[in-house]
Order: structure tokens, then sequence, then C-alpha cells
């Protein structure tokens, strides 16, 4: 029997994430919780040591705003170095885990005298990336390149028959939870980290049981569909 997984994260990321899903010999239901809206914002490197990113949305987002590709770019994991290196940046290097470990790798490999740093991120983040880097001594501001816009009804793709529901953050899990996560209680729930295996289980009018609950080992998607589909 083929399993049956619901991609929730954006474009264009879902397709990637539904091909990946597709080579492990399950059907990929693209189910988008979120959708991607750029925001003006100021994408000057002026006094700029490097730039910071902790998605693919947010190398998109500055890649669409400004040509410089001078700036040294350190990201969170390989999935967002690899949108860096695409979009022409030739300084990259990736902390392969999660915003402590960006943290960590900022204050290993750069100077608090050479210049400030900068996180083009999304309206909404998980976790607090610049105050140990603050506290460091680093000059670093965040600045908003983009929104996650919640979906406003269930995408048509959770209607339907569902073995497994993959879920990339806090966010798109919130938003299924409000969305009153039908049928949870006889699906699996993949989730990236244990912060978000939080939002899938908690709703505002008590617990979330889920069939099968799954957090990845890692913070990322190599662990997460290994956990989920043995992949």
């Amino acid at each position: 029997m083929t399993l049956r997984v619901a991609v929730t994260r954006a474009a264009p990321e879902a397709r990637n994430t539904a091909e990946r899903v597709r080579a492990l010999a399950c059907e990929p239901v693209l189910a988008p919780l979120l959708t991607i809206a750029p925001r003006p914002f100021d994408a000057s490197l002026a006094g700029v040591q490097a730039l910071l990113f902790t998605s693919g949305n947010g190398v998109r987002a500055f890649a669409g705003a400004s040509a410089a590709r001078t700036c040294a770019v350190l990201t969170v994991g390989d999935a967002s170095a690899i949108a860096a290196r695409e979009a022409g940046f030739a300084h990259v290097f990736s902390a392969d885990g999660d915003v402590a470990a960006l943290a960590a790798m900022a204050q290993a490999r750069l100077d608090p005298k050479a210049g400030k740093l900068v996180h083009i991120s999304g309206a909404d983040v998980a976790g607090d990336l610049l105050a140990g880097l603050r506290v460091a001594g680093f000059g670093a501001e965040r600045r908003i390149g983009y929104e996650a816009r919640a979906a406003m009804a269930l995408p048509e793709g959770l209607a339907g028959p569902l073995d497994l529901v993959l879920f990339h953050s806090p966010r798109a899990a919130a938003i299924f939870v409000q969305l009153g996560a039908p049928n949870a209680a006889h699906l699996t729930a993949a989730c990236l980290s244990p912060a978000v295996a939080a939002a899938a289980t908690m709703s505002p009018h008590g617990p979330v049981t889920w069939a099968r609950l799954i957090v990845a080992p890692f913070p990322r998607e190599d662990a997460l569909l290994h956990a989920a589909l043995g992949g």
C-alpha cells in the first residue's frame, strides 16, 4: 500500500519535498498551509560583514531586492546554503543545524570588529538568533524580507484520504491545529523538531491527539524523511 503524505510547507520548497517523498515510493499531496509574500526592506550592505539566513525564503527575498553578492553568507542548514549558492553568493557556510548552531558558527568564524551581521528573516521567527551574538559583541540586526501568510481554510489536499502529514515549522503545525486538525487521531504527524511537535499537539482548547507522532532527531529534512518514511 502506497502511503499518502501531505506536504504542508510553502512553495517552492514544497515541490522539492514532494519530489523526495515520491522518490521514497510514497504519494505526495501538496497541501500548503503557508504562502510566502515578499516585503520591502533595506537591502543595503554598508558596514555589513555577513548575511545570516535561516531559510531559503530569506535568501530569495534578498536576491530579489539586491544584486550584491560579495558579502559572506552563513546559513542555518544545507538547503539554505544551496539556495544562497544558486543565487550567486560565493562565500557560503552552512551550520548544518539549528539557530543555536548558526549563532555558534557566526561567533567562531566572524570578528565583532569587522562589521555588523544582518539576518534576513520572515515576519515570524522561531528562536532569537541575534541575542547571543549581541552579547558576544557583534552589531546585529534583523530585517524582515518576507511574510508567511497563513491559510484561511484547509487546503483541498488535507480533506482527502491521508496517512501522514509532514510539518516543517511550528507555524504550519499551529495553523493545522487552528483549522481543526481534521482526522488527526487517524494520522501520523511527522515533525522537524520538538518545537514543531509541540505546536502540532496543543490547541487553545487542549491537547491534540495523533495516531502517531514522529519527531526528527535533527532539524533537517533528511532526518525528518528518514524518521517518517525510512528515506
